[in-house]
């Protein structure tokens, strides 16, 4: 198979991993720098255009898309699936789960755990919004940071208030969500691939830190899910319309509560925990699964 891996670094773990887990099982792989793709939108012929010629015809695309390009990746991703190419995952689930509130809505019609969470653009009572996710502590979210930036604890109702004013005043769009206490600092990431949780680790908070994220200097360890927690995890998934992701929980008193669902999981942290291979398994998704046109939307919203 011919399979194209969309990511703007060669050397990231998780590309030379992927490049390397198809080479192995005889596949063509070629890494893409997404934002350098550019496209001839014709009617009854799509093309994805590179360095001046147009590439070749691929059975599968894997997109690596970072959170900073977004719309053009999607974009990309979209004129490939329109010329038959088989994403791992398609457009419009990558568009759903980047944007962390119609994610959490959609999380929430579907029945899946979340924290309490509250959204607005002016309330005219910061207390009722804190309030009504139980009070301080609460976290702080901008809904557009990743890895941990742009994510706040205030420890009192006065500390809170003063952040929700402060990034009103910058015209940031934000989340404000009830601190699980009893999570410890820590939270699961559980890598699901086609429908199965293949790996889970715990991610541990260092010191004086809340934030679990590994580029937060948390620390990672093989973990064992419970069986709710593994079913929240894939329904998760299923609810994006996701066939590759990483899903964050948070174990609360009233069980699993999911932080997160991305669409482009990295591969290094799940792999040196867990010793399990997943760029293998991704490709062994591609192989069962990659055929001209097959990708279709899935989930709803």
């Amino acid at each position: 198979m011919k399979i194209a891996i969309l990511s703007r670094n060669t050397n990231l773990y998780s590309t030379k991993r992927l490049v390397e887990a198809g080479q192995a099982r005889g596949h063509e792989v070629d890494v893409i720098d997404t934002l350098h793709c550019y496209m001839d939108i014709t009617s009854n012929k799509p093309v994805v255009r590179y360095k001046g010629q147009p590439l070749p015809k691929y059975d599968a695309v894997i997109p690596r898309i970072g959170a900073s390009v977004t719309f053009y990746g999607t974009a990309v991703v979209r004129q490939f699936e329109v010329a038959g190419t088989f994403s791992v995952n398609e457009s419009v689930a990558i568009s759903r789960s980047r944007d962390k509130l119609r994610s959490l809505q959609l999380l929430s019609r579907k029945g899946v755990g979340l924290p309490k969470t509250g959204f607005a653009h002016h309330p005219d009572s910061i207390s009722d919004l804190i309030q009504g996710v139980g009070g301080a502590p609460v976290v702080i979210k901008l809904l557009e940071g990743t890895q941990g930036i742009g994510v706040v604890l205030a420890d009192t109702e006065k500390a809170a208030t003063s952040i929700i004013e402060a990034f009103m005043g910058l015209q940031a769009n934000i989340l404000v969500q009830e601190f699980i206490k009893e999570a410890g600092g820590a939270d699961i990431r559980c890598l699901v691939v086609g429908g199965k949780v293949v790996a889970a680790m715990k991610r541990q908070a260092g010191e004086g830190e809340f934030r679990s994220n590994l580029h937060r200097g948390g620390t990672a360890e093989l973990v064992r899910l419970s069986k709710d927690e593994r079913a929240t995890a894939i329904n998760a998934a299923k609810v994006m319309g996701l066939n590759v992701c990483g899903v964050d929980l948070l174990r609360s008193n009233r069980g699993p509560v999911v932080m997160e669902v991305n669409s482009s999981p990295g591969l290094e942290g799940i792999e040196k925990a867990t010793g399990k291979d997943v760029a293998s398994m991704v490709i062994d998704f591609i192989e069962k699964n990659a055929k001209p046109y097959a990708t279709r939307t899935k989930g709803q919203g």
